[in-house]
Protein backbone atom coordinates (compact mmCIF):
# COMPACT_ATOMS: atom_id res chain seq x y z
CA UNK A 1 0.00 0.00 0.00
CA UNK A 2 1.21 3.48 -0.53
CA UNK A 3 0.74 6.32 1.39
CA UNK A 4 0.45 10.08 0.92
CA UNK A 5 3.84 10.08 2.90
CA UNK A 6 5.31 7.52 0.68
CA UNK A 7 3.95 9.65 -2.34
CA UNK A 8 4.96 13.25 -0.76
CA UNK A 9 8.79 11.74 -0.31
CA UNK A 10 8.72 10.25 -3.87
CA UNK A 11 8.15 13.99 -5.30
CA UNK A 12 10.45 15.20 -3.19
CA UNK A 13 13.59 13.07 -4.14
CA UNK A 14 12.33 13.62 -7.66
CA UNK A 15 12.27 17.27 -7.64
CA UNK A 16 14.47 18.21 -4.86
CA UNK A 17 11.81 19.36 -2.96
CA UNK A 18 11.95 19.38 1.42
CA UNK A 19 9.02 16.26 2.01
CA UNK A 20 7.17 19.02 3.97
CA UNK A 21 6.85 21.10 0.56
CA UNK A 22 6.30 17.65 -1.30
CA UNK A 23 3.49 16.82 1.23
CA UNK A 24 2.02 19.91 1.34
CA UNK A 25 1.79 19.37 -2.46
CA UNK A 26 0.20 16.25 -2.60
CA UNK A 27 -2.76 17.19 0.35
CA UNK A 28 -3.11 20.43 -1.72
CA UNK A 29 -4.03 17.85 -4.99
CA UNK A 30 -6.30 15.56 -2.88
CA UNK A 31 -7.83 18.56 -1.41
CA UNK A 32 -8.68 20.32 -5.19
CA UNK A 33 -9.96 16.68 -6.01
CA UNK A 34 -12.16 16.70 -2.76
CA UNK A 35 -13.66 19.86 -3.84
CA UNK A 36 -14.30 19.34 -6.89
CA UNK A 37 -16.44 16.46 -5.70
CA UNK A 38 -18.09 18.21 -3.24
CA UNK A 39 -19.60 20.50 -5.95
CA UNK A 40 -20.20 17.85 -8.41
CA UNK A 41 -17.66 17.88 -10.70
CA UNK A 42 -15.50 15.85 -12.48
CA UNK A 43 -11.75 16.02 -12.09
CA UNK A 44 -9.64 14.55 -15.27
CA UNK A 45 -5.63 13.71 -14.60
CA UNK A 46 -4.71 12.90 -18.45
CA UNK A 47 -2.70 9.59 -18.38
CA UNK A 48 -4.09 8.63 -14.65
CA UNK A 49 -7.89 8.80 -15.12
CA UNK A 50 -11.62 10.54 -14.27
CA UNK A 51 -13.00 10.96 -10.85
CA UNK A 52 -16.45 11.29 -10.79
CA UNK A 53 -19.54 11.74 -8.44
CA UNK A 54 -22.57 9.64 -9.61
CA UNK A 55 -26.14 9.75 -7.90
CA UNK A 56 -27.27 5.84 -6.36
CA UNK A 57 -30.96 5.77 -6.19
CA UNK A 58 -32.80 4.55 -3.56
CA UNK A 59 -33.40 0.93 -3.42
CA UNK A 60 -34.75 -1.77 -1.74
CA UNK A 61 -32.34 -4.18 0.12
CA UNK A 62 -32.48 -7.16 2.39
CA UNK A 63 -31.14 -7.59 5.61
CA UNK A 64 -29.06 -11.35 5.58
CA UNK A 65 -29.62 -12.38 9.10
CA UNK A 66 -33.72 -11.40 9.32
CA UNK A 67 -34.46 -11.12 5.70
CA UNK A 68 -36.95 -8.42 6.32
CA UNK A 69 -36.75 -5.55 3.89
CA UNK A 70 -34.40 -2.70 4.09
CA UNK A 71 -34.68 0.60 2.52
CA UNK A 72 -31.28 1.98 0.96
CA UNK A 73 -31.42 5.51 0.62
CA UNK A 74 -29.98 7.65 -1.89
CA UNK A 75 -26.87 8.48 -2.25
CA UNK A 76 -23.88 9.76 -4.31
CA UNK A 77 -20.69 7.89 -4.62
CA UNK A 78 -16.72 8.75 -5.93
CA UNK A 79 -16.36 6.64 -9.11
CA UNK A 80 -12.62 6.37 -10.82
CA UNK A 81 -12.60 5.58 -14.55
CA UNK A 82 -8.62 4.65 -15.36
CA UNK A 83 -7.25 6.34 -18.61
CA UNK A 84 -6.58 3.77 -21.16
CA UNK A 85 -2.49 4.33 -20.87
CA UNK A 86 -3.06 3.10 -17.25
CA UNK A 87 -5.23 0.10 -18.07
CA UNK A 88 -2.33 -0.66 -20.86
CA UNK A 89 0.23 0.02 -18.15
CA UNK A 90 -1.43 -2.66 -15.67
CA UNK A 91 -2.12 -5.28 -18.20
CA UNK A 92 2.06 -5.22 -19.75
Amino acid sequence: MTTTNEIADKIASDHSLTKAQAKTIVESVISSITEAAIAGNETSLPGFGKFKVKATPERQARNPSTGAPVKVAAAKKLTFTPAKALKDALNK
